[in-house]
């Protein structure tokens, strides 16, 4: 890139901001992903724990189920089998009938009769059902360590029951949740709360710590699981040691393509608008030649661009960055200013032309007449003929709308051209949408002329067809006597090229003005041989 580069602290920035982007996102997806890793397990966990309390639930009533056979039977007689069915079955930690509310038989209290509230150290709850359960603090037996118990009762006041002993429990979600600090809850019926795990632990870097509550669909049951925030951050810390090293290459190369995409695309409108700013560019003209009148008749502004430090950037380079970063508008106003402040000094005629190129998205800009007719406004006491040069680099979408912009522009004594005419995909196309005055012929259909009398179809070709269509015709890059002896032969009346005169700045045009403006040109004028130029 031809360009100079400068440090710029918002490039810089931006480039950070690319490089932190994946980072920052990594992080944020890591803590998701952490939380949904989390909230599955605690699912999962309370899933198991609810499995587990609904297996228990089974074996408690199919044990009822069991003792009903020794409804009418006298406890002394079914004492030992009541102990030996809760010893060899497991979880239980008794079982018994009821009569009313009095335990008529006991597996751990044999005939020593109570009430069922003082087995529980409670009021049984008023359920209205011949089935119910309910977790417990603890039993008369056994106070410290919380318990199930399962109660059905008959019509006839009597009933069985069975507690199971919490200690089940409670080494169940300690080996399921130790591991991860996990703080699980167990809540039979609204009843007394089976818990295991840490105390409650703080927050931690401002992240709180995750529940999740379940119920069971069969049973009166409902599991809460408590992760801390502990966990989350190990789950969380876990993830980005996975992540960060793929995000730290993704960061790498996201920095590598924003900086040059900052070189490519950014800044070249940075620097265009730099240069506008600073005056760095400047307009050379090239002199156009006419047979008729056998003198200079007009000329063609070309823009060029010089860095502070003497290098030139080359017009095509500039020209096609502005048109794909939306500054060949401003630019080409830029161009009107500048050739605004050259004119005005010119020793010319009126009916002096000159001419200068326009984008398409110019021509389709909304305000294109309006800088028009102010620029005709600025240079309106030189009397000039102002040419509009239309060129095929890119193609006018809405031909019908620019049509009547440029005819609008004809009724006010401007000109309509086509530059460098064949070189396109829409010159003819052009010829059929615009009201045109001229066609500029490219230098390379001039530069396939070989002799005056040998034909050179395609040239031949295009300036019969300007004849037919009563346009004039001006041919780009003559460079020898040949080719100019060629040209006036076959009526081309407007000569451009260093065959005539080379691009110069304001200042020498003005001076060639006075000294050869008005000198007639002939096939015998020496000249220096041509080197190809952009514009």
């Amino acid at each position: 890139m031809p360009l100079q580069k400068r440090h710029r602290d918002f490039g810089w920035l931006f480039i950070v901001c690319a490089g932190l982007f994946p980072l920052v996102l990594g992080i944020l997806c890591t803590a998701i992903e952490a939380r949904h890793t989390v909230r599955q397990q605690q699912i999962a966990a309370a899933g198991t724990l609810l499995a587990q309390a609904e297996k228990m639930s089974d074996s408690a009533w199919d044990m009822i189920t069991t003792l009903r056979q020794y409804q009418h039977r006298p406890c002394a007689e079914i004492e030992e089998t009541l102990q030996r069915t809760g010893t060899l079955n497991a979880y239980f930690r008794s079982i018994g009938m009821l009569q009313g509310d009095r335990i008529s038989c006991s597996s751990a209290y044999g005939l020593g009769h109570g009430r069922l509230s003082e087995m529980m150290m409670q009021p049984p709850p008023v359920t209205g059902k011949a089935w119910w359960s309910l977790s417990i603090r603890g039993t008369l037996g056994v106070p410290a360590r919380p318990a199930v118990i399962f109660v059905r009762q008959l019509p006839d006041s009597s009933g069985f029951w069975a507690v199971i002993d919490g200690q089940y429990l409670m080494d169940f979600m300690h080996a399921m949740g130790e591991s991860r600090g996990y703080q699980m809850s167990l809540q039979f019926n609204g009843g007394a709360i089976i818990h295991s795990g840490p105390g409650e632990q703080p927050a931690q870097l401002y992240i709180k710590s995750a529940e999740y509550h379940a119920t069971s669909a069969r049973y009166p049951i409902s599991v809460h699981v408590t992760v801390p925030a502990s966990e989350l951050i190990k789950s969380w810390r876990q993830a980005l040691l996975i992540f960060l090293p793929m995000a730290a290459i993704f960061s790498i190369l996201l920095m590598v393509l924003t900086a040059n995409w900052l070189r490519r695309r950014l800044s070249w409108a940075d620097e265009i608008r730099r240069a506008m700013r600073n005056r760095q560019f400047t307009v050379h003209y090239q002199p156009v030649y006419s047979t008729e009148i056998e003198r200079c008749k007009g000329a063609e502004a070309l823009m060029r661009w010089q860095l502070p430090n003497g290098e030139m950037i080359r017009p095509d380079i500039f020209i096609s960055h502005a048109e794909s970063e939306g500054m060949i508008v401003p630019l080409t106003r830029h161009l009107l200013e500048l050739m605004a402040e050259d004119l005005q000094s010119w020793p010319v005629e009126p009916g002096f032309h000159i001419g200068f190129n326009l984008a398409a998205e110019h021509l389709q800009h909304p305000d294109f007449v309006q800088d028009m007719m102010r620029f005709a406004r600025r240079i309106r006491h030189k009397q000039m003929v102002i040419t509009l040069e239309l060129t095929e680099r890119s193609l006018i979408e809405d031909g019908e709308l620019v049509a009547r912009k440029l005819r609008h522009l004809q009724s006010h004594g401007m000109k309509v051209a086509i530059d460098d005419f064949g070189t396109g995909h829409c010159s003819l196309s052009y010829l059929l949408t615009f009201p045109l005055d001229y066609l500029k012929i490219d230098r390379g259909f001039i530069n396939a002329i070989e002799g005056l009398e040998t034909e050179t179809p395609v040239l031949d070709t295009i300036i019969t067809l300007c004849h037919k269509l009563q346009l004039d015709v001006l041919g780009e890059g003559v460079e020898t006597a040949l080719q100019f002896a060629y040209l006036r032969q076959r009526g081309v009346g407007l000569i451009q090229g260093y065959y005539y005169a080379r691009p110069m700045d304001n200042d020498r045009l003005q001076a060639w003005l006075s000294e050869q403006g008005r000198q007639p040109l002939s096939a015998e004028v020496t000249h220096e041989p041509e080197l190809h130029h952009p514009g």
